[in-house]
């Protein structure tokens, strides 16, 4: 049974978050005429970015596995199980406030089109609401099951090509704006399943106890440097080979912060790691204005120079997370008496 935090898990998510937090806000305000495609720093910026979605849901399957095979509770005896389906419609119900514009619902009297296509946090939770769903069924095969979840994202990924493109236009757009890339939302179920998926077979055979972290790291990271730069077998499958390459890089970056494991236990980076969504809410409210529809987005979309946008995502990051990690502190108090003060609970 599983009983120590994985503390390089934690700072993994703390570096994702962070390199979200920048890459939303230099995606969404650094002027396009401005950019050269072309260019190193461009290039290694703008393929960094599309490894954090892949690392998220991937620790989402681990992490909560994890979590569900450390109690000593088994099916639906096991806390966590309800703690997780709490966690699932919390994490839903975040991701459509977050898409609300009061001043659009009441100027027209309508939900935007954003409004229905499901985000990051409406997949992670409905990769809970899988992983619970699994559980219960599986949970007697024991650490078979690590196969069954590695042969799920294996069969997710090398089918991608045969279920993109389905619009699924005799569903309602609210649930089809669930399933697929050519639906028009961001995320999907799939293929980002997968990495759920395979992050919950990670669980099952990662050990119990982690002294040869080390080990782990170079088993990691080798398996990374394949399927990242060396994967003919998957490349076979055309379209579908940045999927593997994903999960390449992922678990690279996994190898790579359990050789760090000794440097970040009880950490800053480890502090980080566990205020992800609370940073997400944040820097989603300042970027792109929810609830009021007015953002950094609203007044300086597409605008500013390499320069200033650079300058401007540093603050960006340090700012959000100052607020976030001193809340607790200083904000909290502060409210609590404002709240007590109107009579508040």
């Amino acid at each position: 049974m599983l009983r120590q935090r994985l503390y390089f898990i934690d700072a993994l998510r703390a570096f994702a978050i962070l390199m979200m937090l920048q890459g939303h806000l230099i995606s969404g305000l650094l002027d396009p005429s401005t950019i050269d495609p072309n260019h190193f720093v461009y290039q290694l910026w703008y393929y960094c970015r599309g490894f954090t979605a892949p690392v998220f849901f991937t620790i989402t399957g681990w992490v909560f596995m994890f979590l569900l095979l450390r109690n000593g509770e088994s099916g639906w005896a096991n806390p966590r199980v309800k703690k997780g389906l709490k966690r699932a419609v919390e994490l839903i119900l975040w991701g459509y406030a977050l898409r609300l514009s009061f001043v659009y619902l009441l100027s027209s009297g309508k939900l935007t089109k954003t409004f229905m296509q499901p985000d990051v946090l409406h997949i992670i939770g409905l990769g809970l609401v899988f992983l619970v769903g699994s559980y219960l069924i599986l949970h007697k095969l024991g650490k078979i099951n690590a196969l069954v979840f590695f042969l799920i994202t294996v069969a997710v990924f090398s089918t991608n090509t045969l279920y993109t493109d389905i619009v699924f236009d005799r569903l309602p757009y609210f649930i089809a704006a669930y399933l697929t890339k050519a639906n028009g939302a961001v995320f999907y179920i799939l293929p980002w399943l997968g990495y759920v998926s395979f992050g919950a077979g990670i669980a099952y055979i990662f050990p119990t106890q982690t002294k040869k972290l080390r080990l782990w790291s170079l088993a990691f990271i080798a398996t990374g440097f394949v399927l990242s730069f060396h994967n003919q077998l998957f490349g076979q499958l055309g379209d579908t080979d940045f999927l593997f390459v994903r999960l390449g890089d992922v678990l690279l970056l996994f190898g790579f912060f359990m050789l760090l494991e000794p440097l970040i236990r009880q950490s800053l980076w480890q502090k980080i790691g566990t205020k992800t969504l609370s940073l997400y809410i944040v820097h989603y409210v300042i970027l792109y204005g929810s609830f009021t529809s007015i953002g950094l987005y609203k007044f300086y979309k597409e605008s500013l120079s390499w320069q200033v946008t650079v300058v401007g995502a540093l603050g960006f990051v340090v700012g959000i997370t100052a607020v976030v990690l001193l809340y607790p502190i200083t904000l909290k108090p502060w409210v609590g008496r404002v709240r007590r003060g109107l009579g508040l609970k």
